[in-house]
């Protein structure tokens, strides 16, 4: 079955680690190496490919990583006849047609942005077709799950929503706070996702989300990005694809079964599900969800809820 994932962090590591290239698996075996790989895309038959523009905390937050970061997504990967880049329905189409992985720019994160709105239609006009407005800690536009304060939007994040929305830039939920999320989705009247979050009442991570956020989500036409973070996932030592199937239940219970897609997280995490650590592990999960609700609900997981997200939300 084919898959689609709405996040993963390859852009970051290249950015941070200039030798790795997802194209060349022999040049990905040093201390830092990519989980995301062409060759492992195509074990797990990966029909799309979400890929986040992140900036380390630890690094500077303006707008040259941001550009650094679209030059390597269309050097390293868009250039290979084996992806097609997509900013709107139609290319999605084109690479369906053609058997290609349709790989999509998301930006997690708005800091490098620096609040100017030139910058904002810039990086739409590059390709960047999903945005978060913080990751775990504060920037200019909202508060991350881990800011002290827990506080929402700001007046430029709210004015970054209304901009966003005039040019068609979808929202991601994930990173922000309770607070945060609320505002959003009180001040948005287009769907929204939460990229790579599970549900708190399966694991109570600050991350994940909750039962009223999960249901705001699917009365929007939402996505959620089910996510193989371990610690999103389970407080087991070790945890297992299985493990992901309460957090399954628990969306569909809510009335998500159309909502609930994959965000694997890979090359955002060093901690694994045991028989999930690469896109190539993949079928692992496709086979667990199969045989616990069939494969009309598979397919709608693993694919369909996203591309069909995808082929109503994108510009034509």
């Amino acid at each position: 079955m084919a898959i689609a994932d709405f996040h993963c962090d390859v852009l970051s590591k290249m950015l941070y680690h200039s030798e790795l290239n997802p194209l060349d698996a022999s040049v990905n075996k040093g201390a830092v190496t990519l989980d995301v790989t062409l060759d492992r895309q195509k074990m797990g038959h990966y029909m799309l490919q979400a890929y986040a523009i992140y900036l380390s905390e630890s690094k500077p937050k303006n707008i040259y990583p941001v550009l650094r970061s679209i030059d390597l997504f269309r050097e390293k990967i868009a250039s290979c006849p084996d992806y097609k880049m997509v900013v709107c329905r139609d290319d999605l189409q084109q690479a369906v047609a053609q058997g290609k992985i349709a790989a999509l720019i998301t930006l997690e994160g708005a800091d490098g942005l620096e609040g100017d709105w030139a910058l904002l239609r810039t990086v739409y006009e590059l390709g960047v077709r999903i945005l978060g407005l913080t990751w775990n800690y504060a920037s200019w536009a909202a508060d991350g799950v881990l800011e002290p304060r827990q506080g929402g939007l700001t007046a430029k994040g709210r004015e970054l929503v209304r901009i966003s929305k005039e040019l068609g830039l979808l929202l991601d939920v994930s990173h922000l706070t309770d607070t945060a999320f609320w505002e959003l989705a009180e001040l948005t009247e287009r769907p929204l996702i939460a990229s790579h979050s599970n549900t708190r009442a399966v694991c109570p991570h600050p991350r994940n989300l909750t039962d009223d956020q999960i249901r705001a989500l699917i009365a929007l036409d939402g996505r959620i990005g089910l996510t193989y973070v371990p610690y999103f996932v389970s407080d087991k030592n070790k945890v297992e694809v299985e493990d992901l199937l309460p957090h399954i239940e628990r969306i569909c219970s809510l009335g998500g079964e159309n909502h609930l897609m994959l965000g694997s997280d890979f090359d955002g995490i060093d901690v694994y599900i045991d028989g999930l650590r690469h896109p190539g592990e993949a079928g692992n999960l496709a086979v667990a969800v199969e045989k616990a609700y069939g494969k009309t609900f598979a397919d709608k997981l693993l694919n369909e809820n996203a591309m069909s997200f995808l082929l109503k939300n994108l510009p034509e």
